[in-house]
């Protein structure tokens, strides 16, 4: 009798990762530290350990022992189905990495386990399901035309043809949150540093299809990164300067592994190289910006990439701004809750985290709470308009340092 085929497979997999299944030891600290298990009310569903010892389950019954002598042990489409649900409802914030006893790469783990379930059509997660067909077909997720992302500069605004010095602008400052592009923009302006950028050339980064395992189909993710790598060459950019976490992170860590290729320019984030100018003494302060400010960690940026300091610093920098820090902050910071496609596939989940988030500001008693990405921006505003918190306001740190240098955005088109 031919014995059955295994329910699932190991597409996907590294043989690292795969030793990491084993390597759990089921101590639970990335139970403690889950941002999505808290606000889900501590399903258990969510919990790290529990989606590594299922998917290792899964693992025994198509390739154990007794699966090597009896074969494999169906898996039901209705396991496989409520385990998508729960491997999705995860931000890939990586918090579990950062407390995992055996140093396991979660991130990376949840990604593999995204990607395989896509391959077997069990997933994406809802909405995210579109991402590929937006990203493929406009270029960007938001199913705007892409000439619409540089063409509402208004008039003063230099950008140059070609330039050393190049602005991603990304899409969701570019076309949702153009206040940041243009505030980076006029910045730079005002500091005579001439950049470019890639207007309607540029392409979504691909963040969202990576995060959600979707980027090996039709190659969409490494035709794209290609695409966006020659362009910015053809610009003769030497430095390529980001005010998106979610951008920056594809671009240092995820285009060289889709291309398989080094990265032919130095990427930044906007207040890295901010942080070089304040330094500098560069930087001329025209305004006191007299607010206590806390700041929220990116996880694209912060975990994800180890640049903790410069937003800091450039906060701390700015003329009358107290800077105080939440409870949780650095390699220990709560997440905002939008990332890894749950702001698009769960907006309760991602909402419920926001409102967490926003509790631990108001903790800090701050006027203000700063991030260093658009995305971070809006969904803790959504955090901070669900639980009625109408007096704190919500703004990016490269907005607080264009207004304290005497920069108008009043004319920031919504």
């Amino acid at each position: 009798m031919a014995k059955r085929e295994p329910s699932i497979n190991t597409e996907n997999f590294t043989a690292v990762q795969l030793m990491e299944l084993d390597s759990c030891s089921r101590c639970g600290e990335c139970v403690n530290w889950c941002p999505t298990y808290d606000a889900s009310g501590e399903d258990p569903g969510l919990a790290p350990r529990d989606k590594i010892l299922r998917w290792r389950e899964f693992m025994n019954k198509s390739y154990g022992l007794r699966a090597r002598l009896f074969g494999p042990k169906e898996i039901s489409e209705e396991e496989m189905e409520e385990f998508k649900d729960d491997v999705y409802g995860c931000t890939t914030c990586g918090m579990c990495a950062t407390v995992c006893e055996s140093a396991i790469n979660t991130v990376e783990l949840w990604e593999s386990m995204r990607a395989n379930l896509v391959k077997r059509g069990n997933g994406p997660f809802g909405k995210q399901s579109a991402f590929l067909k937006l990203i493929g077909e406009y270029k960007n997720p938001y199913m705007e035309d892409n000439a619409n992302r540089v063409n509402w500069f208004p008039e003063d605004v230099k950008v140059e043809d070609e330039a050393e010095i190049l602005y991603f602008g990304g899409c969701t400052a570019e076309l949702k949150q153009r206040k940041l592009a243009l505030a980076t923009t006029r910045l730079l302006n005002k500091l005579d540093i001439k950049f470019t950028m890639l207007g309607e050339d540029e392409i979504c980064c691909g963040s969202a299809l990576i995060r959600t395992g979707q980027y090996f189909i039709n190659d969409t993710a490494k035709v794209n990164a290609q695409k966006n790598i020659d362009n910015i060459k053809a610009k003769g950019a030497k430095i390529v300067l980001y005010a998106c976490a979610g951008c920056f992170r594809a671009s240092l860590i995820d285009w060289p592994r889709l291309t398989g290729k080094e990265l032919p320019f130095k990427v930044m984030h906007i207040t890295e190289y901010l942080q070089g100018l304040i330094e500098k003494g560069d930087i001329k302060w025209e305004k006191s910006i007299d607010k206590k400010v806390t700041y929220h960690d990116p996880c694209h940026l912060g975990r994800h990439v180890g640049v903790f300091e410069p937003p800091r610093a450039v906060l701390e920098a700015i003329p009358g701004i107290e800077f105080v820090e939440m409870e949780r902050i650095e390699e220990n910071q709560r997440c905002c809750g939008a990332g890894g496609g749950v702001k698009a596939g769960i907006p309760d989940l991602a909402l419920g985290v926001a409102s967490t988030r926003v509790d631990d500001a108001l903790a800090t008693e701050a006027d203000l709470l700063s991030s260093a990405c658009p995305f971070c921006k809006r969904n803790l505003s959504d955090g901070r308009d669900a639980v009625g918190a109408k007096d704190l306001e919500v703004e990016d740190v490269v907005v607080l340092a264009a207004e304290a240098m005497g920069i108008d955005l009043s004319d920031a088109p919504e």
